[in-house]
């Protein structure tokens, strides 16, 4: 299929879905309703009244009378109605390319790996380069980074690029380092690492020496990036998720956005977080946008990226790694530059979020907030994005100056057991810390870091609540004191996920006067069990009153 057949089938659809029923008053009446109010108290309802402009204009018991003139009515079996879930985090067009690129994230080989590869290869003779995302040498039991041999073996004449997982490591081959000039000579860039083996590159590049590839890698052409943005907001919305913060938005990105929302096909709400400080200007100029396209799409803030990830060893921690003693991570930006790039974002208005894994990197950031808060007064919502590794001591400083903790529960299943080898037993008390954040007077926002993580909110919600995996281990849970409630859960996946973004006014709650977006489900999942709950089927999702996935 061509990409123009494929890019005319997804707006059909999204067309199709949102042709009925109109944009009018009407009533989805017969569910088990739930939501959130302002103060966090969990609200029940059996109806709820939508208004013309999509919004929520009144939520009904049962035995309050329903009105006799309305244009549309939906029954709902009793089935669950719930808010749409907001992705706090995520990467939009990344989990776009995904699905039309290579996608290694399902191997658990590096043998399954490569051939994967090698099928891809050999279906797209034509692709100049082989492209993709998702391996994971911990998943592969391999106990090293893979090699540009082990790819020379597999692709040796086209170049091959290959981001790991998380996007903080990159695998090449040969053909890929000659395009791109590496030789035992090229020195790694500041923030990043060459990984070397023989006296030679390796063919793995960590973090900002990524971009010694990347920089010759095809740039996807308009239509491949309104195809990605077609394909993803299609996967999230069949997930049941009606809202996303999208961080690291380039221009580019932001165009492809324009174009769905003035061609009536952006169907989700999107609050983007534009990749620097120089791409932050470039899309809005003097200060963040307003929303757009009926409270679709805004330009909210800034991602700065202060640390790596725990899988390359790129996470910057305050001691060295306990399975890597001469490491201790791989700091982006210096202290002066960090607090540089984030006044300039903030006397702008501009809100920043900024990634830290490692404990030296969130105390990096807490210290930047605690000294910026003194001249950027107001409500600033500063926001980590992941805060996976905090040193006990700087807990309580989380609740200070309003931060945000952005983080992903299903990262803490995925990565316990990398993290007890990356840190050792002694440091784990501040590992994945929600309930410690929240107790000490923090703020949580939850999100997936698609396409990292699947996008399945209803995996975050259990691994939240639980601290174990698909698997249901460990038994009781992992470090299960930092769990947190089914209400805290869901706050952080709604009304918290909002006023993370400044949204909280408009989405996120179905409280009259929120926009109408909600899913409907097959189980109450304040009632079900962890495993239950990830079983869960995704019945319907509306966005701004109107139907936007049907199952089918």
């Amino acid at each position: 299929m061509t990409l123009k057949h494929r890019l005319a089938g997804a707006f059909l659809l999204a067309s199709s879905l949102l042709a009925t029923p109109a944009l009018a008053d009407g009533l989805y009446d017969n569910v088990n309703g739930m939501t959130l109010d302002e103060d966090g108290k969990l609200i029940r309802f059996t109806g709820i009244l939508i208004d013309r402009d999509g919004k929520v204009s009144k939520l009904l018991g049962r035995k309050d009378k329903r009105p006799r003139e309305l244009d549309w009515r939906e029954d709902g079996d009793g089935r669950t109605l719930m808010p749409g879930f907001i992705d706090a985090h995520g990467h939009v067009m990344g989990l776009g390319f995904q699905q039309l690129t290579l996608d290694l994230s399902a191997t658990t080989s590096l043998e399954e790996a490569q051939a994967a590869i090698a099928a891809y290869a050999q279906k797209f003779p034509d692709r100049q380069w082989i492209i993709g995302r998702g391996w994971n040498q911990e998943s592969w039991g391999l106990g090293r980074f893979p090699t540009a041999a082990e790819l020379d073996a597999i692709v040796p004449g086209r170049p091959v690029w290959l981001e790991r997982v998380d996007g903080h490591a990159g695998w090449a081959n040969s053909a890929a380092m000659s395009v791109a000039g590496i030789t035992g000579k090229t020195k790694s860039p500041a923030g990043g690492r060459i990984e070397m083996q023989d006296g030679k590159p390796s063919g793995v590049f960590v973090d900002n020496a990524s971009s010694l590839i990347q920089q010759f890698v095809p740039v996807p052409r308009p239509g491949e990036r309104d195809l990605a943005l077609a394909e993803a907001q299609a996967l999230l919305l069949s997930k049941g998720v009606t809202a996303t913060a999208d961080m690291g938005v380039t221009i580019e990105d932001w165009q492809s956005y324009r174009r769905a929302g003035d061609a009536g096909w952006l169907n989700m709400h999107v609050a983007a977080y534009a990749a620097g400080v120089d791409q932050m200007v470039l899309i809005a100029g003097p200060k963040p946008t307003p929303w757009l396209y009926d409270d679709k799409l805004k330009l909210a803030g800034v991602k700065l990226y202060l640390d790596g990830a725990l899988g390359s060893r790129g996470a910057w921690l305050k001691q060295p790694y306990a399975d890597a003693p001469g490491e201790t991570g791989l700091p982006m930006l210096g202290s002066a530059e960090l607090r540089n790039l984030m006044s300039r974002a903030a006397m702008d208005g501009f809100q920043t979020a900024v990634h830290a894994i490692g404990d030296a990197a969130n105390a990096e950031v807490i210290g930047a907030v605690d000294e910026l808060a003194e001249t950027y007064k107001g409500d600033r919502r500063w926001r980590i994005e992941h805060v996976q590794i905090v040193d006990p001591v700087d807990l309580p400083k989380l609740g200070e100056h309003g931060i945000i903790s952005s983080m992903q529960p299903v990262h803490q299943t995925s990565d316990r057991t990398m993290a007890e080898a990356r840190l050792g037993p002694q440091r784990l008390d501040g590992a994945y810390a929600w309930r410690s954040i929240l107790d000490q007077g923090g703020m949580l926002a939850f999100g997936s870091d698609y396409p990292v993580e699947s996008p399945d909110p209803f995996a975050g919600f259990a691994a939240a609540i639980s601290r174990t995996g698909t698997d249901g281990q460990p038994f009781g849970g992992w470090r299960p004191q930092d769990a947190v409630s089914r209400t805290q859960a869901l706050a952080a996946f709604t009304t918290a996920a909002a006023y993370a973004q400044f949204a909280e006014d408009v989405i996120g709650s179905l409280t009259p006067g929120h926009r109408a977006d909600f899913i409907l489900i097959d189980r109450d999942i304040m009632l079900a069990s962890p495993t239950e709950i990830r079983a869960t089927q995704l019945l319907e999702t509306w966005v701004n009153g109107k139907p936007a996935y049907r199952a089918k």
